[in-house]
């Protein structure tokens, strides 16, 4: 039995008990459960030294001799202070020296306190900024987003000086700024401009049309912050709700919710299924078809 047949076999047990749970508990499902877990530690262990220690704090504290790819790096020795720290987390252990586990757990906690907030006002500040919508359509020449727009004379000069295409070539890209293969190569030999050229421009008169509110978006804006807004209401415990249109707003911000959740819940079994149909091509495909049976017919 070669090395590669063994490996797939043994990965095919490993899966089929791992989903025997699914049946009922059993001691099958235990022992590679434990496995999986030993296996699982041991690599994270692995990983946080090479991945992180090693390049973060070791080949910081000694530095780096000189070689081909660059000059030497001195080593910062105050780095070597973050070792006993570290060695006082697993005072937790002892009963007469576990306060001290309480020193880098201080530390920790206040450091990951102010990552946190950065992340929250890298992640949440956006999305309130990205809540006020523009609810009034500013173009009204086309319903959808076109793919091309109408430049004016001004427009047209100023990206053409940006750009280095003359104003009639512009206009030409404008026109449609859904490139591909074919209109490239119209467009070089129509404007006379390289390929950098144009994507320059189309990529400009794409931030124009950005920049503009059209029909079917004006409607998404409207259906968002009715959606935002009724969301919150139905947050919103500061007073007593009452008469029959902020009631009607609150339900309907509980049922939007309740819409939101199971997309959600929806992505997450699809996400199970997906996982689910590789380990049976696993099973199915690369271990019997592949694998075993392959095998036996030569």
């Amino acid at each position: 039995m070669s090395h590669d047949l063994l490996k797939l076999i043994v990965g095919g047990i490993a899966t089929i008990a791992l989903y025997s749970i699914l049946y009922r508990e059993n001691k099958f499902y235990r022992f590679f459960e434990h496995v999986y877990i030993g296996l699982a530690v041991g690599f994270a262990v692995v990983g946080l030294w090479t991945e992180n220690l090693e390049a973060s704090w070791w080949d910081t504290m000694i530095g780096k001799a000189a070689t081909v790819d660059g000059p030497a790096t001195p080593g910062m020795w105050t780095f070597g202070l973050l070792l006993p720290i570290g060695v006082m987390g697993f005072m937790v252990f002892s009963k007469k020296h576990g306060w001290m586990a309480r020193i880098p757990i201080g530390i920790i906690l206040g450091m990951w306190g102010g990552q946190q907030f950065n992340a929250f006002a890298t992640e949440m500040l956006p999305q309130v900024r990205d809540s006020v919508r523009v609810l009034v359509p500013t173009r009204t020449d086309s319903i959808i987003v076109p793919n091309g727009f109408v430049l004016t004379d001004q427009r047209a000069g100023a990206i053409a000086q940006e750009t280095g295409m003359t104003v009639e070539g512009v206009r030409l890209v404008a026109q449609n700024v859904r490139l591909n293969p074919e209109r490239e190569q119209a467009l070089m030999q129509q404007t006379g401009a390289n390929l950098d050229q144009i994507t320059q421009t189309a990529n400009a008169v794409r931030g124009l049309i950005g920049k503009e509110v059209y029909l079917t978006q004006a409607i998404n804006n409207i259906l968002y912050t009715l959606t935002l807004l009724s969301i919150l209401c139905y947050f919103l415990f500061s007073f007593e709700q009452k008469g029959k249109f902020l009631n009607g707003f609150t339900r309907a911000g509980r049922l939007l919710l309740m819409v939101g959740f199971g997309a959600i819940f929806g992505s997450t079994v699809m996400t199970r299924f997906a996982l689910l149909i590789d380990r049976m091509f696993f099973i199915f495909i690369e271990m019997l078809r592949d694998g075993i049976f392959r095998a036996g017919g030569a």
